[in-house]
């Protein structure tokens, strides 16, 4: 058995703390040693963004980091994004927008759209669909999410 690694992170704002081999993923650590099940497993692969969290505010794919790579870090994942009980305005466009079906993708969308809102506050339709290109969905033909985006766009720039 391979040596267990102590690993302390920033997790929706909580420090956690754990215990995992070096060679455990970091959705596998959400997940299983964390309880936060919002972070799908999807390909495994890093290709369909469904793992998809925020590692020191950018974007990442849990699926190819390992845990003990995320010792120290501050994440974000889908359960962090609501905030005293309201939905983050991403969220709540999402659902005023229909940007979802079945969901397996969206823990993933929200947090890639939310890592282009910070960095571009008011992106293009073009760049919302560039910027989005890394999750795949298989069911909602990408419309009502680019319109959620620009809304949420839209929410977050007059809440600031």
């Amino acid at each position: 058995m391979s040596d267990v690694v102590e690993i302390r992170l920033t997790v929706n704002g909580q420090t956690r703390e754990g215990r995992a081999e070096p060679r455990k993923l970091l959705v596998d650590f959400l997940r299983e040693d964390l309880g936060l099940t919002g972070t799908h497993v999807g390909c495994e692969h890093g290709v369909c963004g469904a793992c998809t969290v925020l590692v020191n505010g950018e974007a990442a794919r849990s699926c190819l980091m390992l845990a003990v790579q995320a010792n120290g870090a501050e994440l974000l994942t889908v359960e962090g994004l609501m905030s005293d009980g309201e939905l983050h305005p991403l969220q709540q466009a999402f659902h005023d927008h229909h940007g979802l079906q079945c969901g397996f993708c969206t823990p993933g969308m929200l947090l890639t759209a939310l890592d282009l809102l910070r960095t571009n506050p008011q992106p293009t339709e073009a760049e919302i669909r560039q910027g989005l290109s890394a999750v795949l969905c298989r069911c909602t033909g990408y419309q009502g999410i680019i319109k959620a985006v620009e809304a949420a766009a839209v929410a977050l720039r007059s809440s600031r």
